[in-house]
């Protein structure tokens, strides 16, 4: 009001300074449209009095402004000319801030990495200006980058630290920002209760600060929140209408087609379908344009509706083209751990693909939609993560720290500083690998009648399973033809095969009494035993003693297949897709025209009692070799050899690391050799033996995507990869690994070769068999 009035005062010099000011107020209080008018005034007036402080701050807050409204390229306009006022007049701190910002507008776009890009280098920038406070800005908005990506989880981490942040420097405004979003990336995660509590707090903060357009976008998100929930459907479609209504006033259309579309759907679940085509009628403009969720939810809706009019095969082809969407978008990314994550924003796409092939009972097109919605990202072409100084120097300081914390390990020390410090590289590390942009090359899914003719031509048998509305089913693929076999319930399979899992790793203690190593060793034998009668009883007339192509689904990516006893000798090879197996078989043909180095790798890990014997016996078997053992085996000498190599074996102490799975590691000389580093490979090795603890583990995400030391390499294209998954004695390591390679040398495949070893082990064949 006293600005207002001031206005008729003030000299026309000191006009701009005042409208900008007015501006400002109106953009804090979330008045869009008001705050525009004022910075439109503002800047005419700043530029013909020659203020460029002023001028650059305003140019500054109407970028901020139009990126609110969702107008990208007049946001870019303004930030850049901003920029350049900032370099010639040496404002260092505005500049920090238009990077910043228009790392935003690169998030608003979808472009991932830049937007990552650009928030590293605003952080860097205000760390050297020593401005602290905003920093914590800078993290919010990389969380938000980080959930668009579909790391909900990594998103939440963020921002718990920044709300704390926020509450102690006493920022509402962002606290409440910060709330938002962190109740968007619980709902993600499937944590409603979560997600409600924090939509509320944010919009009462909002309230109380009378911002009408940040209470109107968390308002939106406890629709989410409650249509998640399936709470009342008609009443939602209401609110759903105020709220779009609300949104649309303010000038945030994008927000205001979500509410309406989310009111769509209730219709559609209230059984509606009349006031849903109203409203799509009304609605549809067949936009191309929004954020990536945005247009999968205009898909996943349209496709609703076009399945309530028993349109499937419309319905279906709205899904196919929102996948693709999703898949051309996932293909922006250069890292293998934002591409993996990616599968979660289309997994209502896929489920609804795959629940109208359900209703149709064609078991050839439950195949299809279960290859089209799991391990999407195997069918993008790899890229190098970044190779700058600053990463290559934390990638050595990272090896040289594991190393003092597995010598403090074996010698009983916890060291948590040094621990402190691997896991704040592993950070640092893993946010230079998310900047990487993608080639956008990604391979489309296998179609039934390859997968079939392959199978045929090579006298196999593939098993691919998968979970619908709890219930486990497999779908087998033999002699031409494809059949679906309903299981039992998933919860109850993936108990047992943790139970498994921790009977084999506790069957590898020294120190286990002899009475309590029978209970245990009767406990794994009853639970393999169970899997079997699960998964494999029911489907053991089709399988005719012939090679098995195992295709898992969640927790059975990790299941010890040869100790099941109904698969005992016989040869199973495991893959997280028909895709992936038919790429990776593409590969191992096409790799023995390559000039692969022609000696096998051998490589033995320090502190393992057995691994120089295990590579002296298998060195044996090749009258040509490389081998590296005692101060040899390092990483530096590995690495080099393992590019292009025809064979690698490896035996080393090793780690899953459940947390960061990237950074899975292999205990050599100077160091760990990390999931990570198999990046940087030129040309992936054509097989790997990992002779070591448990590195066949793998984080399975939503979609099936994989992620662990194996899969590194399958995403490599390394076409055969055996390893252990679960921990496993030396001695039965290395006896396993003697026969194994007895059985290639003599020129057995590596599928054959495991289950020709005598002693059941954990051991799993992964990729082309």
């Amino acid at each position: 009001m006293l600005l207002e009035q001031a206005e008729t005062f003030v000299d026309r010099a000191d006009l701009g300074t005042l409208l900008q000011q007015r501006g400002l107020l109106e953009l804090r209080r979330g008045r869009i449209d008001a705050a525009r008018r004022m910075l439109d005034a503002a800047i005419p007036a700043l530029t013909e009095a020659g203020d460029p402080i002023v001028l650059a701050r305003t140019l500054l807050n109407r970028g901020v402004l139009h990126l609110a409204a969702g107008r990208v390229r007049l946001a870019r306009a303004d930030l850049e000319r901003c920029g350049q006022l900032a370099a010639r007049h040496h404002l260092d701190l505005i500049g920090a801030k238009v990077t910043h910002n228009l790392g935003c507008c690169e998030l608003a776009r979808g472009d991932i990495p830049a937007a990552l890009h650009s928030f590293a280098a605003a952080a860097d920038s205000l760390r050297s200006l020593r401005a602290t406070g905003l920093l914590t800005i800078s993290a919010l908005e990389r969380a938000r980058a980080l959930q668009a990506a579909g790391l909900a989880s990594e998103a939440g981490r963020e921002l718990d630290a920044a709300i704390d942040l926020f509450r102690q420097q006493r920022l509402s405004q962002d606290q409440a920002e910060a709330e938002l979003a962190r109740a968007q990336s619980a709902l993600a995660t499937g944590d409603l209760p979560s997600a409600r509590g924090w939509s509320q707090r944010a919009r009462r903060r909002f309230q109380r600060r009378g911002n009408r357009t940040w209470a109107a976008l968390a308002a939106l998100t406890q629709l989410r929140v409650d249509f998640t929930a399936g709470r009342r459907p008609l009443a939602l479609a209401r609110r759903a209408d105020l709220i779009a209504a609300q949104l649309r006033s303010l000038g945030l259309r994008h927000d205001a087609e979500t509410a309406t579309l989310i009111g769509l759907r209730a219709l559609l679940a209230a059984g509606d379908l009349t006031a849903a085509v109203d409203r799509w009628t009304a609605t549809d403009r067949t936009r191309a344009s929004g954020p990536v969720e945005v247009k999968l939810l205009r898909r996943l809706t349209r496709a609703e509706l076009d399945r309530a009019h028993g349109r499937n095969g419309a319905a279906l082809a709205q899904l196919r083209t929102g996948l693709a969407e999703l898949q051309d978008y996932r293909g922006r990314f250069g890292s293998v751990d934002l591409q993996s994550s990616a599968t979660a924003l289309g997994a209502d796409l896929a489920a609804t693909g795959l629940d109208i092939a359900w209703q149709r009972g064609e078991a050839r097109l439950m195949f299809g939609w279960s290859e089209r919605s799991r391990a999407q990202a195997f069918r993008i072409k790899p890229v190098r993560p970044p190779d700058e100084p600053r990463l290559v120097e934390a990638l050595a300081e990272l090896r040289q720290l594991r190393r003092s914390v597995r010598e403090a390990e074996l010698a009983k020390r916890s060291e948590p500083e040094v621990r402190a410090r691997c896991a704040e590289l592993e950070r640092l590390i893993r946010q230079h690998g998310w900047e990487a942009t993608g080639t956008g090359e990604v391979r489309v899914e296998a179609a039934y009648p390859g997968v079939r003719d392959e199978l045929i031509a090579t006298g196999r048998v593939m098993v691919s399973f998968l979970v619908h509305r709890g219930r486990m089913h497999a779908l087998v693929l033999a002699d031409g033809s494809i059949t679906r076999v309903e299981l039992g319930s998933y919860a109850d399979v993936s108990e047992v095969a943790r139970r498994l899992l921790g009977d084999l790793n506790a069957l590898t203690s020294a120190r286990m009494p002899a009475p309590l190593r029978a209970v245990v060793a009767d406990s794994a034998r009853r639970n393999a035993e169970l899997l079997n009668t699960e998964l494999i009883a029911p489907i053991r007339g089709r399988l005719t003693d012939r090679e098995l192509v195992i295709v898992p689904t969640g927790s059975l990516a990790v299941v010890p297949w040869g100790l099941l006893p109904d698969l005992a000798g016989c040869p199973v090879t495991v893959v997280p897709s028909a895709s992936v197996w038919l790429a990776v078989r593409a590969a191992a043909g096409f790799g023995t025209r390559l000039r692969r180095a022609p000696d096998p790798v051998l490589v033995a890990g320090p502190d393992l009692d057995h691994a120089e014997a295990e590579i002296a016996g298998i060195a044996e078997l090749y009258p040509r070799h490389r081998l590296l053992r005692g101060d040899e085996a390092t990483t530096a000498a590995t690495l080099p050899l393992m590019d292009g190599a025809s064979i690698v074996h490896i035996a080393a102490h090793g780690h899953h690391d459940e947390q960061n799975v990237l950074f899975s590691r292999l205990y050599l000389v100077d160091g760990p050799l990390m999931a990570y580093d198999l990046q940087m490979l030129g040309a992936p090795p054509a097989h790997v033996v990992l002779s070591a603890c448990d590195v066949g583990r793998a984080v399975v995400r939503p979609g099936d995507e994989i992620l662990g030391m194996t899969a590194a390499l399958l995403y490599l294209g390394t076409p055969n990869v055996v390893a252990s998954v679960c921990r496993v004695p030396d001695s039965t390591a290395a006896s396993a690994m003697r026969q194994y390679h007895r059985g290639l040398a003599s020129g057995d495949r590596p599928a054959h070769a495991l289950a020709g070893v005598a002693e059941p082990s954990p051991f799993v064949c992964f990729g082309a068999g």
